[in-house]
Protein backbone atom coordinates (compact mmCIF):
# COMPACT_ATOMS: atom_id res chain seq x y z
CA UNK A 1 0.00 0.00 0.00
CA UNK A 2 1.29 3.44 -0.93
CA UNK A 3 0.92 5.47 2.28
CA UNK A 4 0.68 8.73 0.31
CA UNK A 5 -2.17 7.56 -1.90
CA UNK A 6 -5.40 9.52 -1.41
CA UNK A 7 -4.07 11.12 1.78
CA UNK A 8 -3.66 14.73 0.66
CA UNK A 9 -6.54 16.33 -1.30
CA UNK A 10 -5.31 18.72 -3.97
CA UNK A 11 -1.87 17.14 -4.05
CA UNK A 12 -0.36 19.57 -1.53
CA UNK A 13 1.76 17.84 1.11
CA UNK A 14 1.20 19.30 4.60
CA UNK A 15 4.09 20.70 6.61
CA UNK A 16 2.99 19.28 9.95
CA UNK A 17 -0.09 17.20 10.86
CA UNK A 18 -2.01 17.00 14.09
CA UNK A 19 -4.15 13.87 14.51
CA UNK A 20 -7.21 13.91 16.77
CA UNK A 21 -6.62 10.76 18.81
CA UNK A 22 -9.27 9.04 20.92
CA UNK A 23 -7.37 5.86 21.77
CA UNK A 24 -9.50 3.86 19.36
CA UNK A 25 -8.43 1.90 16.32
CA UNK A 26 -9.64 4.45 13.74
CA UNK A 27 -7.69 7.47 14.94
CA UNK A 28 -4.62 5.34 15.70
CA UNK A 29 -4.53 3.87 12.19
CA UNK A 30 -5.08 7.35 10.76
CA UNK A 31 -2.03 8.55 12.67
CA UNK A 32 -0.01 5.52 11.56
CA UNK A 33 -0.86 6.03 7.88
CA UNK A 34 0.08 9.69 8.04
CA UNK A 35 3.33 8.95 9.82
CA UNK A 36 4.21 6.51 7.03
CA UNK A 37 3.83 9.39 4.55
CA UNK A 38 6.94 10.99 6.00
CA UNK A 39 5.24 14.19 7.17
CA UNK A 40 5.84 15.11 10.84
CA UNK A 41 2.84 14.02 12.92
CA UNK A 42 1.73 14.66 16.49
CA UNK A 43 -1.33 13.52 18.42
CA UNK A 44 -3.87 15.69 20.20
CA UNK A 45 -6.49 14.58 22.69
CA UNK A 46 -9.28 16.95 23.59
CA UNK A 47 -11.03 16.80 26.95
CA UNK A 48 -14.62 17.03 25.76
CA UNK A 49 -16.61 15.03 28.21
CA UNK A 50 -19.21 16.54 30.46
CA UNK A 51 -18.90 14.59 33.69
CA UNK A 52 -19.70 16.83 36.68
CA UNK A 53 -20.67 13.84 38.80
CA UNK A 54 -17.36 12.05 38.25
CA UNK A 55 -19.38 9.06 37.07
CA UNK A 56 -19.27 6.72 34.11
CA UNK A 57 -18.50 9.32 31.46
CA UNK A 58 -15.61 10.69 33.56
CA UNK A 59 -14.11 7.23 33.97
CA UNK A 60 -14.50 6.56 30.25
CA UNK A 61 -12.79 9.87 29.43
CA UNK A 62 -9.80 8.98 31.58
CA UNK A 63 -9.59 5.54 29.97
CA UNK A 64 -9.72 7.14 26.51
CA UNK A 65 -7.00 9.63 27.44
CA UNK A 66 -4.77 6.86 28.75
CA UNK A 67 -5.35 4.77 25.61
CA UNK A 68 -4.64 7.73 23.31
CA UNK A 69 -1.40 8.52 25.16
CA UNK A 70 -0.37 4.87 24.91
CA UNK A 71 -1.08 4.79 21.17
CA UNK A 72 0.95 7.96 20.59
CA UNK A 73 3.81 6.42 22.57
CA UNK A 74 3.62 3.22 20.52
CA UNK A 75 3.72 5.24 17.29
CA UNK A 76 6.54 7.35 18.75
CA UNK A 77 4.87 10.68 18.03
CA UNK A 78 4.47 13.71 20.33
CA UNK A 79 1.18 13.93 22.21
CA UNK A 80 -0.72 16.95 23.55
CA UNK A 81 -3.75 17.10 25.83
CA UNK A 82 -6.04 20.06 25.15
CA UNK A 83 -8.73 21.35 27.51
CA UNK A 84 -11.99 22.13 25.77
CA UNK A 85 -14.45 21.50 28.59
CA UNK A 86 -15.97 24.99 28.57
CA UNK A 87 -16.44 25.10 24.80
CA UNK A 88 -17.90 21.58 24.81
CA UNK A 89 -20.28 22.49 27.61
CA UNK A 90 -21.49 25.57 25.74
CA UNK A 91 -21.73 24.28 22.18
CA UNK A 92 -22.69 20.65 22.72
CA UNK A 93 -24.10 19.92 26.17
CA UNK A 94 -26.18 23.09 26.57
CA UNK A 95 -27.44 22.82 22.99
CA UNK A 96 -28.40 19.20 23.66
CA UNK A 97 -30.37 20.21 26.76
CA UNK A 98 -32.09 23.20 25.10
CA UNK A 99 -33.10 21.12 22.10
CA UNK A 100 -34.74 18.41 24.19
CA UNK A 101 -36.47 21.04 26.33
CA UNK A 102 -37.90 22.49 23.11
CA UNK A 103 -39.34 19.11 22.12
CA UNK A 104 -36.63 18.27 19.60
CA UNK A 105 -34.30 15.27 19.30
CA UNK A 106 -30.80 16.65 18.62
CA UNK A 107 -27.71 14.99 17.20
CA UNK A 108 -24.89 16.28 19.43
CA UNK A 109 -22.20 14.79 17.14
CA UNK A 110 -23.18 17.31 14.44
CA UNK A 111 -22.59 20.19 16.86
CA UNK A 112 -19.39 18.64 18.21
CA UNK A 113 -17.87 18.30 14.75
CA UNK A 114 -18.88 21.83 13.76
CA UNK A 115 -17.91 23.76 16.88
CA UNK A 116 -15.37 21.59 18.69
CA UNK A 117 -13.39 19.21 16.49
CA UNK A 118 -13.20 21.38 13.37
CA UNK A 119 -13.25 24.81 14.96
CA UNK A 120 -11.91 25.02 18.50
CA UNK A 121 -9.71 21.94 18.21
CA UNK A 122 -8.47 22.89 14.73
CA UNK A 123 -7.44 26.33 15.96
CA UNK A 124 -5.55 24.79 18.87
CA UNK A 125 -3.79 22.38 16.51
CA UNK A 126 -2.77 25.21 14.19
CA UNK A 127 -1.46 27.16 17.19
CA UNK A 128 0.72 24.15 18.06
CA UNK A 129 2.34 24.34 14.62
CA UNK A 130 0.18 22.04 12.53
CA UNK A 131 -0.92 22.98 9.04
CA UNK A 132 -3.60 20.27 9.02
CA UNK A 133 -5.77 18.33 11.46
CA UNK A 134 -6.59 14.70 10.68
CA UNK A 135 -9.26 12.43 12.10
CA UNK A 136 -10.47 8.85 11.82
CA UNK A 137 -13.74 9.77 10.09
CA UNK A 138 -14.88 7.48 7.30
CA UNK A 139 -15.40 10.10 4.60
CA UNK A 140 -13.45 11.50 1.66
CA UNK A 141 -12.32 14.92 0.49
CA UNK A 142 -11.53 15.71 -3.12
CA UNK A 143 -10.31 19.00 -4.53
CA UNK A 144 -11.53 20.19 -7.94
CA UNK A 145 -11.58 24.00 -7.92
CA UNK A 146 -12.98 23.64 -4.38
CA UNK A 147 -13.26 20.91 -1.77
CA UNK A 148 -15.90 18.24 -2.28
CA UNK A 149 -17.07 16.04 0.60
CA UNK A 150 -17.74 12.44 -0.47
CA UNK A 151 -19.00 9.36 1.28
CA UNK A 152 -16.45 6.90 2.62
CA UNK A 153 -16.16 3.79 0.49
CA UNK A 154 -17.40 1.73 3.45
CA UNK A 155 -21.09 2.67 3.27
CA UNK A 156 -21.79 0.95 6.59
CA UNK A 157 -19.35 3.32 8.34
CA UNK A 158 -19.73 6.45 6.19
CA UNK A 159 -19.57 9.61 8.35
CA UNK A 160 -19.99 12.33 5.72
CA UNK A 161 -23.36 13.05 7.37
CA UNK A 162 -21.52 14.25 10.50
CA UNK A 163 -19.29 16.60 8.49
CA UNK A 164 -22.03 18.13 6.36
CA UNK A 165 -22.09 21.47 8.21
CA UNK A 166 -18.39 22.25 7.71
CA UNK A 167 -16.97 24.99 5.49
CA UNK A 168 -14.43 25.25 2.70
CA UNK A 169 -12.05 26.96 5.13
CA UNK A 170 -12.25 24.02 7.53
CA UNK A 171 -11.80 21.47 4.73
CA UNK A 172 -8.65 23.34 3.69
CA UNK A 173 -6.98 22.12 6.89
CA UNK A 174 -8.64 18.68 7.08
CA UNK A 175 -7.24 15.23 6.34
CA UNK A 176 -9.36 12.05 6.30
CA UNK A 177 -6.95 9.13 5.85
CA UNK A 178 -9.61 6.41 6.29
CA UNK A 179 -12.02 7.51 3.57
CA UNK A 180 -10.69 4.94 1.09
CA UNK A 181 -10.61 2.11 3.63
CA UNK A 182 -13.25 -0.23 5.01
CA UNK A 183 -13.52 -0.90 8.72
CA UNK A 184 -12.17 -4.40 8.08
CA UNK A 185 -9.16 -2.85 6.31
CA UNK A 186 -8.50 -0.64 9.31
CA UNK A 187 -8.67 -3.54 11.78
CA UNK A 188 -6.32 -5.54 9.57
CA UNK A 189 -3.88 -2.64 9.29
CA UNK A 190 -3.91 -2.25 13.06
CA UNK A 191 -3.14 -5.94 13.48
CA UNK A 192 -0.34 -5.80 10.88
CA UNK A 193 1.19 -2.86 12.75
CA UNK A 194 0.67 -4.65 16.07
CA UNK A 195 -1.23 -1.70 17.47
CA UNK A 196 -2.70 -2.23 20.92
CA UNK A 197 -5.94 -0.57 19.76
CA UNK A 198 -6.58 -3.22 17.09
CA UNK A 199 -9.31 -4.94 19.11
CA UNK A 200 -10.57 -1.94 21.08
CA UNK A 201 -14.38 -1.57 20.73
CA UNK A 202 -15.71 1.41 18.80
CA UNK A 203 -16.72 4.40 20.89
CA UNK A 204 -20.40 5.10 21.40
CA UNK A 205 -22.44 8.23 20.82
CA UNK A 206 -23.37 10.59 23.66
CA UNK A 207 -19.94 10.37 25.23
CA UNK A 208 -20.86 12.98 27.85
CA UNK A 209 -23.91 11.14 29.15
CA UNK A 210 -22.43 7.98 30.64
CA UNK A 211 -24.06 4.60 29.95
CA UNK A 212 -25.88 6.36 27.07
CA UNK A 213 -28.88 6.96 29.38
CA UNK A 214 -29.80 10.37 28.06
CA UNK A 215 -33.12 10.45 29.92
CA UNK A 216 -31.41 10.10 33.30
CA UNK A 217 -28.91 12.78 32.24
CA UNK A 218 -31.69 15.18 31.27
CA UNK A 219 -33.67 14.51 34.44
CA UNK A 220 -30.61 15.42 36.47
CA UNK A 221 -29.50 18.52 34.56
CA UNK A 222 -32.74 19.70 32.96
CA UNK A 223 -35.64 18.62 35.19
CA UNK A 224 -37.72 21.46 33.75
CA UNK A 225 -37.93 19.46 30.49
CA UNK A 226 -40.14 16.87 32.21
CA UNK A 227 -43.72 17.90 32.90
CA UNK A 228 -46.52 15.37 32.84
CA UNK A 229 -49.13 16.04 30.18
CA UNK A 230 -51.79 14.48 27.99
CA UNK A 231 -51.32 11.77 25.40
CA UNK A 232 -53.64 12.52 22.49
CA UNK A 233 -54.75 10.31 19.63
CA UNK A 234 -55.26 11.63 16.12
CA UNK A 235 -58.85 12.51 16.96
CA UNK A 236 -57.58 14.84 19.68
CA UNK A 237 -58.84 12.62 22.50
CA UNK A 238 -56.81 12.23 25.68
CA UNK A 239 -56.05 8.54 26.12
CA UNK A 240 -53.36 8.71 28.78
CA UNK A 241 -50.64 10.79 30.44
CA UNK A 242 -47.00 11.10 29.48
CA UNK A 243 -44.07 11.57 31.85
CA UNK A 244 -42.45 14.49 29.99
CA UNK A 245 -41.98 15.11 26.26
CA UNK A 246 -38.21 14.64 26.54
CA UNK A 247 -38.86 10.97 27.34
CA UNK A 248 -40.10 10.28 23.81
CA UNK A 249 -38.98 10.51 20.20
CA UNK A 250 -40.79 10.36 16.86
CA UNK A 251 -41.50 6.79 15.76
CA UNK A 252 -41.13 5.33 19.25
CA UNK A 253 -43.36 2.35 20.01
CA UNK A 254 -42.21 0.90 23.32
CA UNK A 255 -42.54 2.78 26.57
CA UNK A 256 -45.64 4.84 25.76
CA UNK A 257 -47.50 3.08 28.56
CA UNK A 258 -50.89 2.58 26.93
CA UNK A 259 -52.29 -0.89 26.30
CA UNK A 260 -54.42 -1.15 23.18
CA UNK A 261 -55.35 -3.89 20.74
CA UNK A 262 -52.93 -2.42 18.17
CA UNK A 263 -49.55 -0.87 19.05
CA UNK A 264 -49.29 2.90 19.28
CA UNK A 265 -46.41 5.01 17.97
CA UNK A 266 -45.27 8.53 18.76
CA UNK A 267 -46.38 10.72 15.86
CA UNK A 268 -45.31 14.09 17.20
CA UNK A 269 -45.14 16.56 20.08
CA UNK A 270 -47.30 19.62 20.67
CA UNK A 271 -45.06 21.87 22.74
CA UNK A 272 -47.71 24.54 23.30
CA UNK A 273 -50.12 22.05 24.87
CA UNK A 274 -47.35 19.86 26.32
CA UNK A 275 -49.08 16.98 24.53
CA UNK A 276 -47.70 13.76 23.12
CA UNK A 277 -49.40 12.80 19.84
CA UNK A 278 -49.76 9.08 19.13
CA UNK A 279 -51.36 6.86 16.53
CA UNK A 280 -51.16 3.52 14.76
CA UNK A 281 -48.35 2.53 12.43
CA UNK A 282 -50.36 3.47 9.33
CA UNK A 283 -50.57 7.04 10.64
CA UNK A 284 -46.82 7.31 11.14
CA UNK A 285 -44.63 8.96 8.55
CA UNK A 286 -44.56 12.01 6.30
CA UNK A 287 -43.33 12.69 2.81
CA UNK A 288 -42.09 16.24 3.25
CA UNK A 289 -39.97 18.30 5.60
CA UNK A 290 -38.55 21.75 6.12
CA UNK A 291 -34.90 22.13 7.12
CA UNK A 292 -32.63 25.07 7.70
CA UNK A 293 -30.98 27.41 7.76
CA UNK A 294 -29.18 25.36 5.12
CA UNK A 295 -25.42 25.08 5.00
CA UNK A 296 -24.14 24.38 1.50
CA UNK A 297 -20.59 22.99 1.35
CA UNK A 298 -19.89 24.75 -1.96
CA UNK A 299 -20.42 28.09 -0.21
CA UNK A 300 -23.60 28.86 -2.14
CA UNK A 301 -26.88 27.11 -2.79
CA UNK A 302 -27.24 24.94 -5.90
CA UNK A 303 -29.84 25.81 -8.48
CA UNK A 304 -33.24 24.94 -6.98
CA UNK A 305 -35.43 22.98 -7.37
CA UNK A 306 -32.92 20.14 -7.18
CA UNK A 307 -33.43 16.40 -7.62
CA UNK A 308 -31.24 14.77 -4.98
CA UNK A 309 -31.25 12.36 -2.04
CA UNK A 310 -31.97 13.24 1.58
CA UNK A 311 -30.91 11.44 4.74
CA UNK A 312 -32.85 12.41 7.88
CA UNK A 313 -30.74 10.56 10.49
CA UNK A 314 -27.18 9.30 10.61
CA UNK A 315 -28.15 5.65 10.11
CA UNK A 316 -31.24 6.27 7.96
CA UNK A 317 -31.41 5.30 4.29
CA UNK A 318 -31.13 7.98 1.61
CA UNK A 319 -34.47 8.84 -0.01
CA UNK A 320 -34.99 10.53 -3.39
CA UNK A 321 -36.34 14.04 -2.96
CA UNK A 322 -37.00 17.31 -4.71
CA UNK A 323 -35.36 20.19 -2.83
CA UNK A 324 -36.92 23.63 -3.26
CA UNK A 325 -36.49 27.00 -1.60
CA UNK A 326 -38.34 28.02 1.53
CA UNK A 327 -38.20 31.10 3.76
CA UNK A 328 -35.16 32.24 5.76
CA UNK A 329 -32.52 30.14 3.95
CA UNK A 330 -34.49 26.96 4.65
CA UNK A 331 -35.51 24.36 2.11
CA UNK A 332 -38.59 22.27 1.51
CA UNK A 333 -37.93 18.63 0.64
CA UNK A 334 -40.63 16.57 -1.05
CA UNK A 335 -39.73 12.91 -0.52
CA UNK A 336 -40.38 10.06 -2.93
CA UNK A 337 -41.71 7.95 -0.06
CA UNK A 338 -42.94 8.66 3.48
CA UNK A 339 -40.42 8.27 6.30
CA UNK A 340 -41.47 7.25 9.82
CA UNK A 341 -38.76 9.09 11.76
CA UNK A 342 -38.54 12.67 10.49
CA UNK A 343 -37.69 14.44 13.72
CA UNK A 344 -37.17 18.14 14.49
CA UNK A 345 -33.63 18.73 15.72
CA UNK A 346 -32.05 16.02 13.56
CA UNK A 347 -30.13 16.99 10.43
CA UNK A 348 -31.49 16.60 6.91
CA UNK A 349 -28.42 16.07 4.72
CA UNK A 350 -28.51 16.34 0.93
CA UNK A 351 -26.56 14.07 -1.44
CA UNK A 352 -26.04 13.81 -5.17
CA UNK A 353 -24.46 10.48 -5.92
CA UNK A 354 -21.56 10.08 -3.51
CA UNK A 355 -21.18 13.80 -2.88
CA UNK A 356 -22.57 15.46 0.23
CA UNK A 357 -23.90 18.90 -0.69
CA UNK A 358 -24.74 20.14 2.80
CA UNK A 359 -27.45 20.04 5.42
CA UNK A 360 -29.80 21.83 7.75
CA UNK A 361 -31.65 21.04 10.96
CA UNK A 362 -35.15 19.66 10.51
CA UNK A 363 -37.78 22.15 11.62
CA UNK A 364 -41.12 21.44 13.27
CA UNK A 365 -43.83 21.34 10.62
Amino acid sequence: MNPNENLFPGGHTPDHIAVAMSGGVDSTVAAALLKQSGVPVFGVYYRLRHAPDGGGSARQAEQDLSAAADMAAQLQIPFHVLDGADAFQHHVVETFIRSYAAGETPNPCIHCNLHIKWDFMLKKALALGATHLASGHYAQLQFQERFHLLRGIDRSKDQSYMLSFLSQEQFQHMLLPLGMHTKADVRNLAEDLRLASADRPDSQDLCFVGSNDYRAFLRRYAPYAFHEGPILNTAGEEIGRHTGLADYTIGQRKGIGIAQARPLYVLGKDIHRNALLVGEREELGQDELFAGPMHWIAGKAPALPLHAYVRVRYNAPDVPAVISSAKDRAVHATLAEPLPDITPGQAAVVYQGDECLGGGLIQAC
